[in-house]
């Protein structure tokens, strides 16, 4: 028998089909606004991002934006100029000091979960650490450069040498600070002192820091192409065949290849003290979790928001939290941390109120990441804001 569809279900149904007409139009257009926005935003970083990486630059640069759950990627030039091998988003490059935001994640996370304690001083974990100074520190100043520390291997002369773990506990028992620092009081960057933050967790939770990296955040995260490597002799990362592919050569801001593809540099000789590698397409996964991380586990998604918290005021303009910096800008806070060795430089900056960050990773030393803090973000959380 043929169905019968009476007025009243006509009737019911045009009055639905009327309804859903103005939602229908109001998604289309919400849809065109943001799809105009996506490509407002894509212009911003293009049009900054171009000039600094022409073919007069040796070497390349991969960006990733991520803009309220969207993300954009942006290549140029070469991972290899002998070989002419381009850059993509999934090209490793040697991370530098973008690698202490993990470590503070680390911290963060043990402290969450009542692991350690920020106000924890070292012997605690290192009881070797017998030294009059170093005994006053605690975890967070690590954490947040507010420990005093500065040995040899954080500023030019930059020493010849390399330092056993044996030989860097006893530099750390036999420091010294000029008058008027002492722990907590100053904040003063230190590479040494995110070297025995490293130590500290090691000895906290009996397994390497990398492996610390890939269980607790780097997993969770869904971060495939991260990692630690182990240094070999020759100072280059211990990877596999398929992961060297992908591995820039590095070069110096005049163009010269500084060290072999997977260089990594170290004033330390043990364990754990190399560079980690990543790309801009794993990079994005944490930035997204640093600045939109709903999905993430809630003891991450609370520890990297403790990570950016500014926990020690320099100026009017400049705080330190844990690992990053705090830049205060007209309009707009940024949240960031640069690095870079004589081959290579990385930047991951944050916009946390507008659910932004950028990431720039390129294969040469001295990179003008400030690009980035000064320029694209500002104006990125101004077009955000106006919508």
């Amino acid at each position: 028998m043929p169905s019968v569809v009476t007025s009243s279900h006509l009737t019911r149904r045009a009055l639905c089909r009327a309804a859903l007409v103005p939602l229908a139009l109001a998604w289309s257009r919400r849809a065109l606004a943001d799809s105009d926005m996506i490509a407002q935003m894509r212009d911003i970083v293009a049009n900054e991002l171009a000039p600094t990486a022409t073919p007069d630059y040796s070497g390349g640069l991969a960006a990733a934006l991520y803009a309220g759950r969207h993300v954009e990627f942006f290549t140029y030039g070469l991972a290899d100029d002998a070989a002419k091998r381009p850059v993509t988003p999934d090209t490793l490059f040697n991370l530098a000091s973008l690698r202490k935001p993990f470590e503070a994640t680390l911290v963060a996370l043990g402290a969450l979960r009542g692991e350690l304690r920020l106000d924890d001083h070292l012997p605690k974990y290192l009881p070797e650490l017998s030294g009059d100074y170093i005994r006053g520190v605690t975890i967070g100043e690590l954490a947040t450069h507010t420990s005093g520390l500065l040995l040899p291997t954080d500023h030019p002369p930059w020493p010849d040498e390399q330092f056993t773990r044996d030989q860097f506990i006893a530099m750390l028992n036999t420091f010294v600070p000029p008058p008027g620092v002492a722990p907590g009081r100053q904040r003063i960057y230190t590479h040494a002192g995110y070297v025995l933050l490293q130590l500290v967790l090691e000895r906290r939770y009996g397994a390497p820091t990398a492996a610390l990296f890939e269980q607790r955040i780097l997993a969770p995260l869904g971060m495939a192409a991260t990692c630690v490597p182990e240094r070999g002799e020759d100072n280059r990362a211990v990877m596999d065949e398929a992961w060297m592919r992908r591995v820039v050569q590095g070069y110096s801001d005049q163009g010269m290849a500084i060290g072999p593809i997977g260089n990594q540099q170290s004033y330390f000789d043990f364990s754990g003290t190399g560079q980690m590698f990543s790309s801009v397409r794993d990079l994005a996964s944490f930035v997204a979790a640093c600045v939109d991380g709903r999905s993430v586990d809630p003891h991450l998604r609370e520890a990297l928001r403790m990570t950016q918290h500014e926990a020690f005021r320099v100026d009017e303009k400049f705080g330190q939290g844990m690992a990053w910096e705090t830049v205060r800008l007209p309009g707009v806070t940024v949240v960031d941390k640069p690095g870079g060795l004589n081959n290579a430089s990385g930047y991951i900056g944050l916009v946390p109120a507008r659910r932004l960050g950028i990431v720039l990773l390129a294969n040469r030393g001295e990179y003008p990441h400030e690009v980035a803090r000064y320029k694209i973000l500002p104006e990125l959380a101004r077009l955000v804001a106006s919508h």
